[in-house]
């Protein structure tokens, strides 16, 4: 059988071969305008009830199928675009491409889409100071320094950052303040609460206080907003301890276990909180110095203040050959020692 049209002998529907059919017949149709609210702070688009981080382009093809028909018999079906950028949104072309029958097919659309300039709800909660979680971060007896001030802001500023680039755009930072000596952080979501403080205990070691402030009703059901406070230890990385007559170094933390070095032996032990407040204070990396290496045996190096150029001998905690021109050394009650190469 010939095509009717032109008379190709090839036939797919009423007397007509596909170009031919294709001419009064289309399987997908849709409107000339659409409508798609951005948030005019974080750019976020909004679809149906929900706002997402996505491209446009992903946001688009959802709008094209929600708002385009597409015939059931059109299979495999894939949606194309191609936008350029107008005063009041974009013009685009729509390209549907699918197959019937073993018969690939593509329709040409024109569409323009309005971008209506609006506020998200992630936007209109941080601008308004909603927060539903408080991480409080002090220290015991003492005030944070400079740079544990500055590397808390980093840590938690990355978890956020890790959080939202998971797909949770809903969580941010409403408030950073300074107050008493530490850093209150105010977040959107109390989960996100619990794991930040849980990753500075991790690190910094200390206990986590949990406290709960009812704050209203939502959905019928009671709201709370979470505070975890969060007791730095009066002792920092890096603190030199007597213990039991013996000279320790603080070297890190790990949840409520604090890692020390024994200066006389180089052997790393572990202790929790409640055994070192039994140990002296003796100060802390301010109470190093560098010295210029003169010479080594086995059991000793000679060493010379860079200040008064005399000239100490100090005893090796391990038979090891140190290959530099200096080396750090710490006085602690008139006894010195070499700060371990970790």
């Amino acid at each position: 059988m010939f095509c009717v049209e032109c008379g190709k002998e090839e036939i797919f529907r009423d007397g007509s071969c596909i170009n031919c059919y294709l001419k009064t017949h289309s399987f997908t149709k849709g409107p000339e305008i659409i409508e798609i609210p951005i948030c005019s702070h974080c750019s976020s688009f909004k679809f149906k009830n929900t706002w997402f981080s996505n491209h446009i382009g992903e946001i688009l093809r959802k709008a094209i199928k929600n708002n385009f028909q597409i015939s059931r018999e059109l299979e495999n079906v894939d949606i194309n675009t191609e936008c350029s950028e107008k005063k009041d949104g974009l013009s685009c072309k729509v390209f549907i491409s699918g197959s019937i029958e073993d018969n690939n097919i593509i329709e040409n659309h024109e569409l323009f889409v309005r971008l209506i300039r609006t506020v998200c709800d992630v936007c209109s909660k941080r601008f308004g100071g909603y927060h539903e979680s408080i991480v409080q971060i002090r220290a015991d007896n003492r005030k944070l320094k400079n740079n544990e001030l500055n590397n808390i802001s980093i840590i938690v500023e990355s978890i956020i950052e890790d959080l939202q680039a998971k797909g949770n755009r809903s969580l941010f930072i409403a408030d950073i303040a300074k107050e008493h000596g530490g850093l209150d952080f105010y977040l959107s979501e109390k989960s996100a609460g619990l794991v930040i403080a849980k990753k500075i205990q991790e690190k910094y070691g200390g206990e986590i206080k949990q406290s709960s402030k009812n704050i209203g009703m939502k959905d019928g059901k009671q709201t709370y907003r979470m505070t975890y406070l969060i007791r730095l230890p009066s002792n920092e990385k890096g603190n030199f301890l007597k213990y039991n007559n013996s000279f320790f170094q603080i070297i890190s933390f790990h949840g409520d276990k604090i890692k020390l070095i024994d200066l006389s032996k180089w052997t790393e032990i572990t202790m929790d909180e409640k055994s070192i407040q039994k140990a002296s204070k003796l100060g802390g990396e301010e109470l190093i110095k560098e010295m210029i290496l003169i010479s080594q045996k086995e059991d000793e190096v000679q060493v010379m203040d860079q200040n008064n150029y005399e000239i100490k001998v100090i005893r090796k905690p391990k038979q090891i050959n140190i290959d530099s021109k200096n080396v750090k050394v710490v006085s602690l009650e008139d006894k010195l020692f070499l700060i371990p190469i970790l």
